[in-house]
């Protein structure tokens, strides 16, 4: 990656890096991250294309173009690049994440879970793929997956507030009311809105 003391600089060095070699699909791709870091999303996108054309497995420009993707509601296109990121490097842990978290907003959860899982495997330090696997397992019904998947999240990151929210509705859904209603005061404490059904059920079930 360019080093530099600003996203000016950074772009300035990687438009220096392509004048003097056109077909460097790294250079395209460090100066995408440049204008991405400026907003500038259209000349971003133009320069990951260039940049995948001519570095056919550079797998970060095809998931910044899912990411482009995301930003505009286009969840096909944001699956079609993060398939072709997975399929241009083996074990690429944030293309799986990004299927995964893609599929869980289609309510494709099996394929979710499936994407997720490959995730943690390839990285077991993705916190928001366990937050999102722990999601994913929540609406498939799989309690104690999601559960174990949530714990896992807020050991990575402690102050992960999904993961909390996550846990106390499974708990509920488990009857562990202490335990669901400790998530339900914690995702609170951090300004997470808990839907209101649940937070009064757990309260019900506690007799408050």
């Amino acid at each position: 990656m360019v080093q530099a003391r600003n996203v000016d600089e950074f772009i300035a060095k990687a438009r220096a890096g392509i004048a003097s070699n056109p077909d460097c699909g790294n250079s395209h791709y460090n100066l995408a991250v440049g204008l991405l870091g400026k907003k500038m999303y259209e000349e971003a996108e133009r320069e990951l294309h260039m940049a995948v054309d001519c570095s056919p497995n550079l797998a970060e420009a095809y998931v910044l173009l899912g990411g482009i993707c995301l930003q505009r509601g286009d969840l096909e296109g944001c699956l079609r690049y993060n398939k072709n990121a997975i399929n241009s490097r083996a074990g690429f842990s944030e293309g799986h994440g990004n299927l995964g978290f893609v599929y869980l907003q289609m309510g494709q959860v099996e394929d979710a879970i499936y994407h997720l899982e490959k995730a943690v495997r390839w990285n077991p330090k993705f916190v928001q793929a366990f937050a999102n696997l722990g999601n994913a397992y929540l609406m498939n019904g799989q309690l104690d997956e999601s559960v174990e998947a949530s714990l896992k999240a807020l050991e990575l990151e402690p102050g992960f507030v999904v993961a909390h929210s996550n846990l106390a509705i499974a708990y509920l859904e488990k009857k562990m009311y202490d335990k669901a209603n400790e998530h339900c005061e914690k995702a609170k404490e951090m300004g997470y809105k808990v839907p209101a059904d649940i937070e009064s059920e757990i309260k019900k079930n506690l007799g408050r």
